[in-house]
């Protein structure tokens, strides 16, 4: 069974899995979740708890011959098994989280924490297992158009009232750093009693935080956002990140916008095109509004486009790579980027 961090809570109400996987790149909604169904875990007896760090050379024998005993101290045992990347690695460690799936053990509780699982690893035989026998959660970003809705939940947590206006600064502030986020709305719950909050409070008390990445910058792009992808575009410079790292995120996308729209014109629809090319779910959406913008040619020419900013970047070419991408990146989102004079 699937689950998102937002539905986790009350499956876990219903029931507890007999071995879950949470998956993601935002460690507040991965820790949080973990933190969930080790309560819930708690309540039910699940009193000792094992902790497992797969990295290379990692004993699956051990951990197979340690999972099957249980302790003189504790009736149930919680076995927490933390993987370095997105996945066990094939041959013995995929064969021990199919295992523990399809062959549950008596008083034992599985958790498997993982980086985010791209499409090819969704597919994997262990998941696969897992998703079947037990509980996988995918733990997605919180996307800027969901994020002051998120505060404001987060805020009434602590009895705490915003505005929507209100909400939005504090999300412009933290966009891209959920750590952030949660950081600045404890620091309020602490600075301010229950009830609602003034905006001058707010902007008093809220460091802007945002912290920009070269993977939002597509998606921002892709939907048309032009001034908002130019925005983290600036942000990423004034972070001190390298050019090359911006132009991959971009180019990624306009290669899979391509190979895409080349599935399209052989008769394949939008959807089926990205599910071929292993399109990044959260990213799907946001592709699928900038296909039915671009034609071939059109991304001919952003393909061209993004290989002259290469050529910029590694001097062939006389020209500054942060103009460049500023053009590329209005482009792509639709609009035509005039240069200063």
């Amino acid at each position: 069974m699937k689950a998102t961090t937002d539905t986790f809570v009350s499956q876990l109400n219903r029931g507890l899995p007999s071995i879950c996987l949470i998956s993601g790149d935002e460690p507040l909604l991965v820790g949080e979740a973990c933190d969930a169904l080790r309560a819930k875990a708690k309540e039910q007896g699940y009193t000792e708890r094992e902790l497992y760090f797969v990295e290379r050379g990692f004993d699956w024998q051990t951990l197979r011959a340690n999972s099957r005993t249980l302790s003189l101290f504790a009736e149930r045992k919680l076995i927490e098994i933390r993987l370095t990347g997105p996945g066990p690695g094939p041959g013995e460690g995929a064969a021990t989280l199919i295992e523990f799936a399809e062959q549950p053990m008596q008083d034992t509780l599985v958790l498997i924490v993982c980086d985010k699982l791209d499409g090819k690893a969704l597919a994997t035989k262990w998941v696969s297992a897992i998703e079947k026998q037990g509980l996988l959660v995918q733990a997605w970003p919180i996307e800027l158009p969901r994020l002051p809705g998120w505060i404001a939940e987060r805020l009434g947590r602590h009895g705490l009232q915003a505005d929507k206006g209100t909400c939005q600064f504090i999300a412009e502030r933290v966009e891209g750093n959920l750590l952030a986020a949660h950081q600045e709305i404890e620091k309020l719950a602490l600075l301010h009693p229950p009830g609602p909050l003034s905006s001058d409070a707010v902007l008093e008390a809220v460091a802007d935080s945002a912290r920009y990445d070269v993977l939002q910058l597509g998606v921002a792009a892709m939907q048309g956002q032009a001034a908002r992808a130019l925005r983290i575009l600036e942000g990423l410079h004034q972070e001190g990140i390298d050019a090359t790292l911006a132009l991959w995120g971009l180019n990624k996308d306009i290669q899979w916008l391509a190979r895409c729209a080349h599935h399209m014109r052989n008769g394949q629809s939008a959807d089926a095109a990205m599910n071929t090319e292993y399109v990044w779910r959260p990213r799907q959406a946001a592709m699928k509004s900038a296909l039915q913008r671009f034609r071939g040619p059109a991304l001919d020419r952003l393909i061209v486009d993004a290989a002259n900013i290469d050529k910029a970047i590694k001097g062939v070419r006389r020209t500054n790579p942060w103009i460049e991408l500023q053009a590329l990146t209005a482009r792509l989102a639709g609009v035509r980027f005039k240069r200063a004079a």
